[in-house]
């Protein structure tokens, strides 16, 4: 196998999954970048691979006439690759995300969200493909019930640090976050133990036994 200089993005969205880049992670001794709390696919997308564009978010329960103005922000200024990171503490008091701001952030550049609280305009995100990962539904407007409140700041999900511009990675088994620290390396070890496991894959159809492959490869 010729290992590349640099594993991109495309590359990443066509070999890497969230699995193998927490074990890459692992080894590398960051041990806490995926929230234990459940993130499913949302919207008939079963992947996601971009930069975290973060926005920090807070229930309320006054008449705000600015309640969309840092929301509208964010999206706008996403960025290409961005992955919207909607930090509202898993509140299910509103749908927080929808149909209007999935255009608004396909049009920056953005290529999905992943949603700590609620959702809503489902079908119709589905019908454009775009990938949201969330806790779940909400047919209530945020409109005084949940704002922006900061951007383009370090946030929390449930207690995993997600910064602007971190590479993170969503699929069915969960999210992943991986800091700039350590990107291309997390990433290089991802990308070689994918191949190995293609090796082991094939050793065992082959009728190789667990324990063998095992002490053969070093890959599980």
């Amino acid at each position: 196998m010729n290992e590349p200089a640099e594993i991109t993005l495309e590359m990443a969205r066509e070999s890497l999954y969230s699995a193998v880049v927490s074990d890459a992670l692992d080894g590398l001794g960051y041990t806490h970048q995926s929230p234990r709390v459940q993130l499913p696919p949302l919207t008939g997308c079963s992947k996601l691979v971009g930069r975290c564009k973060t926005t920090l978010w807070a229930e309320m329960a006054h008449e705000d006439p600015n309640t969309y103005e840092l929301e509208l922000e964010a999206v706008d200024t996403c960025g290409p690759d961005g992955v919207m990171i909607a930090a509202a503490g898993g509140s299910m008091r509103s749908g927080i995300w929808g149909e209007l701001l999935t255009n608004a952030t396909r049009n920056s550049g953005g290529v999905g969200a992943i949603v700590d609280g609620a959702i809503r305009d489902v079908a119709k995100i589905t019908e454009m493909g775009f990938p949201v990962f969330g806790r779940g539904m909400s047919v209530y407007d945020s409109m005084n019930r949940c704002r922006v409140v900061n951007i383009d700041v370090v946030v929390e999900i449930d207690g995993v640090r997600f910064c602007p511009g971190d590479f993170v990675i969503a699929d069915v088994d969960g999210v992943v976050v991986v800091p700039r620290a350590v990107e291309g390396e997390a990433l290089r070890a991802a990308w070689q133990k994918v191949h190995a496991e293609n090796e082991v894959r094939e050793a065992i159809k082959k009728g190789m036994g667990a324990r063998e492959a095992w002490d053969t490869f070093g890959v599980l």
